[in-house]
């Protein structure tokens, strides 16, 4: 069986790339030469002009043109570029076409080099060349992806897929497929030796037993088999392999890990094993960097601007109760490490002389102002200093007394997954109304999404929606 629709899309592709490519050429000469934005080289030094120097033409540049697109073609294909799938994701592309247009570059530079066809300046070139490629072969492959989702959840360009398996897992798998309609994989049936699961509520028939599948395949027109079966039938998922391993079709596992479901599954390749990562985090390496930095320039601007707010809050917990401004507390942060969380004082001093409690609604134990301060977030402004020195960050999983920490771990599946990343003045969960007293179930649900899905956008997301909560909208739990 032969996908003819991937082969056209995958001349579509390169279509779009050489065209993206032979414009990025031509508007790397001209920005260089003919715009006028950039002087030659020699009057950066105010020199004269070096004997036998001529401008590279137009005439030129275009004589150049097909070896450029020889070469990219060559290096985008190396690059997996024209490998495509319906689930490709965003980054797997991005990452590809970064490095084809850097194999690209380099290459043309080395060819040119080796027949002394470059030109004064041409270093320039290759790096305006380098810069101008990679966002317009990106912008035209995710333009033609959005104009082809687009497409499919108008019917159109759609492929068929079987599901292996009727229970839960199966269910759910046939529900995302039929949100996901810009893939235009529409599942046309249930296959399953055991049929319990597949009940009333089940909208796709069950066609028939496992073993069927190679004749299904054909019969059906099917690109696409989802094993959506449960971890304790192994053996039949082994069993769909073997059966389907004469026919070319896009087998997938769907992983039963109820438990994760929130996390992002990430496979490893080391010397011919493939391992499975359950706990797999975008916060580290270079992200790091990029998130201390954020934290350090914005807790830094905001206790500028809110400097007088804070002196009014410090000034108004003084006047309305006897005792300290502030209020220190241990809170476990990123591997559980304790620190000395910083607040405003919203309780009476000795609040917890009967030992330690969760706050509660119409708390006997708050100041005059302390419901006001806690309802709208005000008491947590003074953890901008605990940012500063590195032990939060301004966007993570609230942090937890360490006598509740060793609490939870005990009750909550995956509770110490949340100390993976610094804690936060705000997450995910917060913003989401799950804080306070509320569901510790769900709250390690959304801290568990953030920390797998973490990028600088998400923190500016959820950084906006708490300014949002605080001015205008009600706070669940917030007591």
């Amino acid at each position: 069986m032969v996908n003819r629709s991937s082969h056209a899309l995958r001349i579509g592709f390169l279509v779009t790339d050489v065209a993206a490519t032979a414009a990025a050429w031509v508007a790397a000469y001209w920005v260089r030469f003919e715009s006028g934005w950039i002087p030659p080289f020699y009057e950066f030094y105010s020199g004269p002009v070096p004997p036998g120097y001529v401008q590279p033409t137009l005439e030129q540049c275009l004589g150049g043109l097909p070896l450029v697109i020889v070469l990219a073609l060559v290096c985008y294909r190396h690059a997996r570029l024209y490998e495509v799938h319906r689930l490709t994701r965003v980054r797997e592309e991005t990452v590809a076409v970064a490095k084809g247009v850097l194999l690209t570059t380099l290459l043309v530079a080395a060819v040119t080099f080796a027949l002394r066809l470059d030109q004064y300046e041409s270093r320039l070139t290759f790096t305006l060349f380098a810069g101008l490629s990679f966002p317009g072969v990106l912008l035209t492959r995710r333009l033609c992806w959005f104009a082809l989702g687009r497409l499919r959840a108008r019917g159109f360009n759609q492929s068929h897929a079987l599901i292996v398996g009727t229970g839960r897992l199966a269910r759910r798998t046939a529900r995302s497929l039929r949100k996901s309609n810009w893939t235009g994989i529409q599942t046309v049936a249930y296959v399953d030796d055991d049929p319990t699961g597949h009940g009333q509520r089940c909208d796709i028939p069950l066609v028939g037993p496992i073993d069927s599948l190679p004749q299904l395949v054909e019969e059906l027109h099917i690109e696409h088999v989802f094993i959506a079966l449960p971890m304790n039938r192994y053996a039949d998922s082994r069993r769909v392999f073997d059966l389907l391993s004469q026919s070319i079709v896009d087998v997938r596992l769907v992983a039963d890990v109820p438990a994760l479901t929130s996390l992002s599954l990430t496979t490893t390749a080391v010397h011919g094993m493939t391992f499975i990562g359950l706990r797999e985090s975008q916060y580290h390496g270079v992200n790091v960097v990029v998130k201390r930095l954020m934290d350090v320039a914005l807790a830094a601007v905001a206790l500028v601007l809110l400097a007088p707010l804070l002196l009014l809050v410090a000034a108004l917990v003084k006047l309305t109760s006897r005792g300290p401004v502030f209020y220190r507390q241990e809170r476990c942060s990123l591997g559980g490490e304790p620190f000395q969380m910083l607040k405003f004082r919203t309780m009476r001093v000795n609040a917890e002389a009967g030992g330690p409690q969760m706050a509660a609604a119409n708390d006997p134990r708050r100041t005059p102002i302390g419901g006001f301060l806690r309802a709208t977030n005000l008491d947590e402004l003074p953890q901008l200093f605990n940012v500063l020195r590195g032990q939060m960050s301004l966007v993570g999983p609230r942090p937890e007394r360490p006598v509740f920490v060793r609490k939870f771990q005990k009750t909550i599946p995956n509770y110490m997954a949340r100390h993976a990343v610094k804690c936060g003045m705000t997450g995910w969960a917060q913003v989401n109304g799950w804080r306070g007293n509320s569901s510790l179930r769900k709250r390690v649900q959304y801290d568990l999404y953030y920390i797998t899905h973490w990028n600088p956008l998400f923190d500016l997301r959820i950084l906006w929606l708490t300014v949002w909560h605080m001015l205008f909208g009600r706070q669940r739990h917030a007591y």
